[in-house]
């Protein structure tokens, strides 16, 4: 199965280097700001790029399955089209909101509805499949 969705796994490879990147970000921050571990507030700057990095590993928790369950039960193309949306507005977000909190809904929405788009794939194909079709 897996080495049936290669688009799913590269988009899926993007995607950890997005979380790689919020984390470097937050290690960059800590030095350039001065907020020595395990603190987690100080300069604002410091805390918009923390609360980027959270919110990016806890919309990721979720859409990672969802984009394999995608792929598996509906289509590679699809769940790595989906899933390729999400990313763009994730980094969207990253960036608008490292710059000023404000920014960061353009990227939140893209990225939220290209989730939901993938939950409502899954699911579908999931229950398509328990429907016997």
């Amino acid at each position: 199965m897996l080495s049936s969705s290669p688009l799913t796994a590269g988009v899926t490879l993007l995607i950890v280097l997005l979380m790689f990147g919020t984390s470097f970000a937050v290690g960059k921050g800590r030095h350039r700001y001065g907020v020595e571990a395990p603190a987690v507030t100080g300069h604002p700057v410091f805390e918009r790029l923390y609360r980027v990095q959270m919110n990016t590993l806890e919309w990721a928790a979720m859409c990672l399955p969802c984009l394999w369950i995608c792929a598996a039960y509906v289509s590679d193309a699809l769940a790595a089209g989906l899933g390729a949306v999400w990313l763009v507005g994730r980094v969207w977000y990253a960036v608008g909101y490292a710059k000023e909190p404000a920014l960061r809904a353009g990227g939140f929405i893209v990225a939220a509805l290209a989730f939901g788009a993938l939950g409502l794939a899954a699911g579908g194909g999931v229950v398509w499949r328990l429907l016997g079709a």
